[in-house]
């Protein structure tokens, strides 16, 4: 590469594979037979693999040339805890907004520490294992230490918060803004300094936040210079909410309130008219777009979304699989096919949109949406080693397509991946965690499972 350094430390690790899709750049041409310098948490260098080998002859090696190296993938919306423990068990035919309160809900209320932890972990391990690096909590934890000792237990990355809404008689709602925000400021104080996780500011959103509460949020999350995350317009729901209570769709209320800006990251925004999308295309605010999880709750995504228009104009967008009982799995690369579908049915257009597109915006243009692409979303030297390493000997990929991405995207999914590396440690390798043993927590996931159906009335 143009910028490697002229004398690089020596590695500790070496990534090798056959072809390397760094991402850097919207139609940056994969490499061929190539090697990846890791040393700490960084990358040190890109380029062919004997050089590489010769300058680091001690460094650990995996892949090899029958394998396809991509960035970290990014799931930008997902629900660590209270699906996890019911997963796949919420019907998909119930009435719109009972799959919350009757059923998801109860089961946050009923989780103890040691759920939210187990949880945690449960869902980390899957998406480790399918090639994702960095996860944005979708802002429904009750136990953040717990959470937190579940993303060090698989040794990934990603963002933390606490519940955050002020709706009296519900699980974990603060009494008074100041309550919550006090939680929100010890997630902060909680991931200090630590190299992987970084806490933001999280609400539960929809209209389930006062304008006081959503405004201070926003205010402390400009403050502390980090994010803020909430739920917005899935369904029409909102809209109608929103209308009621105060004469405006949600986006242009909270931009009135002061609320949008490009520290936000609104998760879901499928119901949005045109003065909605305007606003979040001036003030920059970002969208974490979850196409499985609308199909699932029949939320209407392909006759409303406006996510590839937003796209087209030049807002950001990252992709999210959301709650076990809503996107069900954990896998971006399926997400990834999803999306590069509807776009294409949706518009009726199939140049509209492809399997390239769709995997930016589960990479760089993910980062980009989570203001981080200094850090994650693409194979750069100085960036985080955030690595996976897709087997490419399977029948999915028998006989190999001169294009890897059409092929990665449309022929496979998370399943492919084999080795992942999380700022520069294998947290993956031939398909299992490398930080613990997973068989060792089925029995736990059973017993907590029986427990909380038995404790939240969901049997």
């Amino acid at each position: 590469m143009s910028d490697r350094p002229t004398s690089a430390p020596s590695a500790d690790l070496l990534v090798l594979a056959g072809t390397v899709l760094t991402q850097a750049a919207a139609g940056a041409a994969p490499m061929a037979d190539t090697a990846i310098a890791v040393a700490g948490d960084r990358i040190i260098d890109i380029g062919p693999i004997e050089t590489l080998r010769a300058a680091s002859p001690d460094a650990r090696t995996i892949g090899g040339t029958d394998h396809i190296a991509l960035p970290g993938l990014i799931n930008a919306h997902q629900h660590l805890t209270g699906d996890r423990l019911i997963r796949s068990m919420i019907p998909d035919d119930l009435e719109p907004g009972s799959s919350i309160f009757e059923w998801a809900v109860p089961a946050h209320a009923a989780h103890t520490g040691d759920d939210d932890e187990l949880s945690a972990t449960l869902s980390l391990i899957e998406a480790a294992c399918n090639g994702i690096t960095f996860t944005v909590e979708a802002g429904t934890v009750a136990h953040p230490d717990r959470v937190l000792a579940g993303f060090d237990t698989v040794g990934v990355g990603g963002t933390l918060g606490s519940w955050g809404w002020d709706v009296a008689g519900e699980p974990w709602a603060g009494d008074n803004v100041d309550e919550v925000l006090d939680r929100q400021r010890e997630v902060q104080r909680l991931t200090a300094g630590h190299s992987r996780v970084d806490g933001w500011v999280t609400l539960v959103g929809h209209d389930l936040m006062s304008d006081e509460l959503v405004a201070a949020a926003s205010d402390l999350a400009r403050a502390n210079d980090t994010g803020i995350t909430f739920h917005l317009s899935p369904s029409d729901s909102d809209t109608s909410s929103y209308l009621a209570r105060t004469g405006k769709p949600p986006a242009v209320h909270l931009d009135d309130l002061g609320v949008l800006g490009p520290h936000v990251l609104l998760g879901h925004g499928v119901h949005l008219d045109d003065a909605e999308l305007d606003r979040l295309l001036a003030t920059d605010t970002a969208i974490a777009y979850c196409p499985w999880a609308y199909l699932r709750l029949g939320q209407g995504v392909s006759r409303a979304g406006r996510h590839i228009e937003f796209i087209g104009r030049g807002g950001r967008v990252a992709l999210g699989c959301d709650a076990e009982n809503a996107g069900d799995a954990i896998d971006i690369l399926g997400v990834a096919a999803l999306t590069a579908g509807l776009a294409k049915d949706m518009t009726a257009d199939p140049t509209v949109f492809g399997a390239h597109a769709a995997l930016h915006h589960a990479t760089l243009g993910a980062a980009e949406a989570l203001g981080m692409s200094d850090e994650i979303g693409s194979l750069e030297i100085g960036k985080r080693a955030d690595i996976v390493l897709v087997d490419t000997t399977g029948p999915e990929w028998v006989p190999r397509s001169p294009d890897p991405v059409l092929q990665l995207v449309w022929a496979s999914d998370g399943r492919c991946v084999q080795h992942v590396v999380s700022s520069g440690r294998i947290v993956v390798e031939h398909g299992e965690p490398t930080m613990i043993d997973r068989s060792t927590l089925v029995d736990a996931a059973k017993e907590r499972h029986d427990r909380l159906v038995r404790d939240a009335n969901l049997g």
